[in-house]
C-alpha cells in the first residue's frame, strides 16, 4: 500500500474519518511472523532480515500470533537528537559486524499495519478494524518495537507536521479509516515537509538549449563547490525559463561522469554524465527534509531562477550539517 502524495492535511478523497501518523524518515519494512521464524523484506521484496537481527530479537521478544506486519525501520542517533537514514545504510556494508552495529545503534521497528492476525488476512477489513486490533496486539511490546503515534485531530496532526521535523519526520500520513489495504483507490495520502532554499546550477543533464535536470551545488566555507543535488526533469516551460541563463564552463571542479550515489538514482550503479556550466546562477528549489553526506536523497523541485541574487546569497554547504541548520 502506497500513499499518494498532496500539497495539505485535508487535500484528500478520503471519504471516511481521517487519520494522521508522522511519516517517518526509514525503511518500509514488513514483518512476517510465523512461530519463532520470523522474516523482514522491503518494499522491494528484499530480504533484511540479516540485516536487523536488533529488530527480529525485538519481535521474537514480543510472543506474537502468526501474522504480518507493516512498518517502518528507523535507527535514532542521539548525537543528532534525530533518526539517521546513514546508520540504516551502514547496515548493509557491515559485513560479520552487524551484530556489533545492531549494539551500537539499535534498529527500531514503527508498525503502523496489521495484514494478517493469527492465520486470518486482513486486507479487506477497514483499517479501523486492523488499527484497533493493532493496538491490543502490541500494548505490552518490548523497546524497539514501537505502535506508530495516530490522531485524528487536524490541529494536532499540524502540530506534529510544524513539530516533529527536528527529530526526523518527513511529514505526515494521512489514511481514511474506511479505508482497505491496497486495491484500486488511493486510501493513503502523505504530506511532505517542504522547504524552498537556494542553490547553485553547477551543470545539467541534456544541453545548454534543452536542460531536462539541473546539477545542483553551494560553496563551502573554503570556496569549494561543493555538489548537493539534482532536481526532477524539468517542464518545457521551465527549460526555456533556464536555458537563457545558462553558460557553458570552461573550467569545472566536479568530475564528469559524477558517481551514481551522488545523483541519487537509487539502484543505478552506472555513474552520470553531465554537462558542466559556470555556476552563477542562482535558483530557488523546494526540498524534503532527507539530507545526508551534504546532499538532498531525494531529487528537489526547481521553483524559479534568481537574477536578483548572485553566488554569495547562497547558503554554504556543510558536510553532516542539514541545510535547516544554517
Amino acid at each position: 500500500m502506497r500513499a499518494v502524495p498532496v500539497r495539505d492535511l485535508l487535500d484528500t478523497r478520503a471519504k471516511g474519518t481521517q487519520q494522521f501518523e508522522c511519516k517517518h524518515d526509514g525503511w518500509r519494512c514488513l514483518a512476517f511472523v510465523r512461530g519463532s521464524r520470523i522474516f523482514l523484506q522491503s518494499r522491494h521484496l528484499k530480504d533484511l532480515t540479516h540485516l536487523y537481527p536488533d529488530v527480529v530479537a525485538n519481535l521474537d521478544a514480543a510472543l506474537l500470533p502468526d501474522g504480518v506486519l507493516d512498518g517502518e525501520l528507523i535507527i535514532w542517533d542521539p548525537e543528532a537528537g534525530r533518526t539517521s537514514f546513514p546508520a540504516l545504510q551502514a547496515r548493509v556494508t557491515a559485513g560479520r559486524g552487524i551484530h556489533a552495529e545492531a549494539h551500537a545503534r539499535p534498529a527500531s521497528y514503527v508498525v503502523f499495519d496489521l495484514l494478517e492476525f493469527d492465520g486470518h488476512e486482513l486486507l479487506d477489513r477497514p483499517l479501523l478494524e486492523r488499527r484497533l486490533l493493532l493496538e491490543e496486539l502490541l500494548a505490552d511490546s518490548p523497546p524497539g518495537l514501537t505502535l506508530c503515534p495516530a490522531t485524528r485531530d487536524p490541529d494536532e496532526a499540524r502540530e506534529w507536521f510544524d513539530t516533529y521535523h527536528a527529530a526526523g519526520c518527513e511529514g505526515l500520513v494521512i489514511k481514511d479509516l474506511t479505508s482497505r489495504y491496497g486495491g484500486g483507490l488511493p486510501g493513503w495520502w502523505k504530506w511532505k515537509r517542504k522547504t524552498v532554499t537556494k542553490a547553485l546550477i553547477g551543470g545539467v543533464l541534456g544541453t545548454i538549449a534543452n536542460p531536462v535536470v539541473l546539477l545542483l551545488g553551494r560553496y563551502t566555507d573554503r570556496q569549494v563547490l561543493h555538489y548537493v543535488g539534482r532536481t526532477v526533469p524539468l517542464s518545457a516551460a521551465q527549460r526555456a525559463e533556464v536555458a537563457g541563463a545558462l553558460t557553458p564552463a570552461i573550467a569545472h571542479p566536479w568530475r564528469n561522469p559524477l558517481p551514481a550515489a551522488w545523483t541519487g538514482r537509487f539502484g543505478d550503479r552506472e555513474p552520470q554524465g553531465y554537462l558542466p556550466v559556470e555556476p552563477v546562477q542562482v535558483v530557488d528549489v523546494s526540498v524534503d527534509e532527507a539530507w545526508e553526506y551534504g546532499r538532498w536523497r531525494h531529487p528537489v523541485r526547481f521553483e524559479r531562477l534568481r537574477s536578483d541574487l548572485t553566488p554569495a546569497d547562497v547558503p554554504t554547504s556543510t558536510r553532516g550539517v542539514h541545510p535547516s541548520n544554517h
